[in-house]
């Protein structure tokens, strides 16, 4: 299982990304700035529960690549 973040701003092109915390990504937005989602056992479930909370939510390249989808 890897924890799970969901940045609270959106980028450039209005998608929220999800992060895997236990990765270790260089691209983490900055902790007053990071949703929990939990622990998950792929992003895809990660990616679900945040779309609960934001309707454009997408993987990280860096971290969550194979949610990645634009």
């Amino acid at each position: 299982m890897a924890r799970y973040c969901v940045n609270r701003n959106p980028q450039a092109d209005s998608y929220h990304e999800v992060h895997n915390l236990t990765a270790g990504c260089n691209h983490l937005p900055a902790p007053e700035n990071r949703r929990a989602l939990g622990d998950h056992s792929s992003c895809h479930s990660a990616v679900a529960k945040a779309r609960t909370m934001y309707t454009l939510v997408d993987g990280c390249w860096y971290c969550s690549r194979s949610c990645h989808t634009r």
